[in-house]
C-alpha cells in the first residue's frame, strides 16, 4: 500500500493548479507545468489541498497514486522555488563555457564536446562548476546525468564530471597493491 501516494499536497499562495478530467496545470512565479494522470488515479482539489485516490483496489493503483503525488508534487515546488543541480569538472586542462544553449566541454577528448541544453533548463558555468536551473525536476535531472556522461569520474584519479555532492570511490593504482 503506498504511504506516500496518502499525503496531501499543500499549494502555496501564489500557485494556482487547475485539474481538468484527468489533465493537471500548474501555474506559479516561474513558469507553467502540465501533466497527465493515469486513469487508475484521481486528483481532487480543496481548500488549497491536493488529495490523490485510486480510482481500483489494486497494487498497481497504490503505485500510481504513489508516483502521481510525487510528479505533482515537484511539479507545485518547481513553479513555486524550482530546482537546481550542480556538476563540478575535475582535471588539469578540463572546463565548460555556455553560448547561448550550448554547453561545451573541454574533458580530455581530441574535439570539444558541444552539448545542446534542452528548453527548460538554464546553464551557468563558474569556475569548474556548471550549474543547472529549471521549474521541471525530471528534466533537469536527465540533463545532468546526460552531461556526466560526456565523462564520468573515473576512480584512481577522479578525473571527470561529478555531481556536486557524489563521493568518488577512489582505488589504488599499481603501486598500491604492492606493498
Amino acid at each position: 500500500m503506498s504511504r506516500i501516494g496518502k499525503l496531501p499536497i499543500p499549494v502555496p499562495s501564489g500557485v494556482s493548479v487547475k485539474i481538468d478530467g484527468q489533465h493537471v496545470t500548474v501555474k506559479g512565479s516561474k513558469g507553467e507545468l502540465k501533466l497527465d494522470v493515469l486513469d487508475k488515479v484521481e486528483v481532487i482539489q480543496e481548500d488549497g489541498v491536493i488529495t490523490l485516490n485510486n480510482r481500483e483496489a489494486s497494487r498497481k493503483a497504490n503505485a500510481f497514486r504513489g508516483l502521481t503525488r510525487s510528479l505533482i508534487n515537484n511539479m507545485v515546488i518547481g513553479v513555486d522555488k524550482g530546482f537546481q543541480k550542480s556538476l563540478i569538472i575535475e582535471g588539469v586542462g578540463y572546463k565548460a563555457s555556455t553560448s547561448g544553449s550550448e554547453l561545451t566541454l573541454n574533458v580530455g577528448y581530441s574535439n570539444p564536446v558541444i552539448f545542446k541544453i534542452p528548453k527548460g533548463v538554464n546553464a551557468s558555468v563558474d569556475g569548474n562548476k556548471i550549474t543547472l536551473e529549471s521549474i521541471d525536476k525530471d528534466l533537469l535531472g536527465l540533463t545532468a546525468a546526460q552531461i556526466r556522461q560526456v565523462r564520468k569520474p573515473e576512480p584512481y584519479k577522479g578525473k571527470g564530471i561529478r555531481y556536486e555532492d557524489e563521493q568518488v570511490q577512489r582505488k589504488d593504482g599499481k603501486s598500491g597493491a604492492k606493498a
